[in-house]
């Protein structure tokens, strides 16, 4: 397979892995008519996106306890907020992506916007990135792993993070403080204010049925964010407070989803 055929490979390779259980280099080699040094390249991949384990000679299935929950439809509002957040991403850009469903509506359009470069610290968003036709380069930021948020995080991981620079950050909240900024459930805040620290453009996105919403853990002051993505359904109120701070506002509609 020419080197354009990759991304299909790998899919392939994943699709084979789910339905089997397991994997041998030399039976993937002789599949793909390719060699065994392509194919342990494809597998190399793989497991530093968070999509497999190397085993000797082959590889096998993430542990359960390693991966996400089955993936929840995504709302009309998610996928409107998406897309508008996408808009906002220019060629050839250095872009973190974080944990969660909102942020993670926006891969399937990443494969239109050529030359990105995605970081990421989950393996949901890993995942849905290596499937895509044309995918961008993914870095992924390692770390420990936290069942709780569902991705990578600790001292490793905010190392790895600094070492780079990005154009833009984009994340979602569990809630939007008017008075504060963005709040979260989870106690792990560091490796949020890394990311906000390295990006030059913070994307907040949520529905806005959060907006409002007031949470203990205070995860990105006003002064950190740039930009608040949310759908038309937020009130006229809290439209003023959010931009009353000097926040671009963006509230999609779902009639240009459609």
């Amino acid at each position: 397979m020419s080197k354009r055929n990759t991304p299909q490979r790998r899919h392939n390779i994943l699709t084979l892995l789910s339905e089997q259980g397991e994997v041998s280099v030399d039976a993937l080699a002789k599949r793909f008519e390719t060699s065994e040094v392509t194919i342990r390249k494809d597998l190399a991949a793989l497991e530093a996106n968070g999509l497999l384990l190397r085993r000797y000679g082959g590889a096998v299935p993430v542990p359960q306890e390693m991966l996400g929950e089955t993936a929840q439809p995504v709302s009309a509002y998610k996928k409107a907020i998406a897309r508008a957040a996408v808009a906002r991403i220019r060629e050839h850009a250095r872009i973190i992506i974080d944990s969660g469903s909102t942020t993670a509506a926006m891969i399937p359009e990443l494969g239109r916007q050529p030359g990105l470069v995605v970081m990421t610290n989950s393996l949901n968003v890993a995942r849905a990135i290596s499937e895509l036709e044309h995918e961008p380069v993914l870095l992924m930021t390692g770390g420990t792993w936290d069942p709780h948020s569902e991705s990578f995080q600790g001292q490793v991981a905010e190392q790895v993070l600094r070492s780079y620079d990005f154009d833009q950050l984009f994340i979602g909240a569990d809630g939007i403080d008017l008075a504060r900024g963005t709040t979260t459930f989870n106690e792990l805040l560091g490796l949020s204010r890394v990311m906000a620290e390295v990006a030059r453009e913070v994307i907040v996105m949520v529905e806005s049925d959060k907006v409002g919403r007031k949470i203990p853990n205070l995860e990105l002051p006003w002064g950190s964010v740039s930009t608040l993505i949310t759908d038309e359904r937020l009130p006229a109120a809290a439209r003023e407070q959010i931009q009353a701070r000097g926040i671009n506002l963006i509230c999609a509609a779902i009639s240009q989803e459609q």
